[in-house]
């Protein structure tokens, strides 16, 4: 009796699509960190532990979804792709600069906050930086042109 042993080797992504999933983590990474920044603020102002659990149940869903979308990318479902930049790089790109931009527009100064900001408030905006900027590289890297061949081959 012979045993036949098929060997699939699924074809690995390009270094484009490798860094955009990289990015996409990192992007999860700093939106974890600034929940516990927030969510620690909160809880050290006196807020009560069970009204925040609804709010950290959200953000535990949205990251757990994710990384499963950046698993999924990674392996080159472009329906993952296609959903990371309209969830995520786009819905969850204003979510992340919708509330600074309105506080500037209505007259708030960045010298001012940066005179007046302690620590944490420099953590979180460091953070929030780079999670922005780790969204719009991924973004950018899901969809140049050896991305797009490995989407279509996939």
């Amino acid at each position: 009796m012979s045993t036949t042993t098929v060997v699939v080797k699924a074809e690995t992504p390009p270094p484009v699509v490798h860094t955009a999933a990289m990015l996409w983590l990192a992007a999860v990474a700093f939106g974890a960190f600034e929940a516990v920044l927030m969510i620690g603020s909160l809880l050290y102002e006196g807020a009560p532990v069970l009204g925040l659990l609804p709010q950290a149940g959200f953000r535990l869903a949205v990251f757990a979804g994710a990384v499963f979308l950046t698993l999924k990318l990674k392996d080159g479902a472009n329906w993952a792709r296609w959903t990371l930049a309209g969830t995520l790089g786009v819905f969850g790109t204003l979510s992340l600069v919708k509330e600074p931009v309105e506080w500037l527009l209505a007259g708030g100064s960045i010298a001012e906050a940066m005179a007046g900001a302690d620590a944490l408030a420099w953590a979180f905006a460091a953070s929030r930086v780079l999670h922005v900027l780790a969204v719009l590289g991924a973004l950018v890297l899901m969809f140049q042109p050896r991305a797009n061949a490995y989407f279509r081959s996939a």
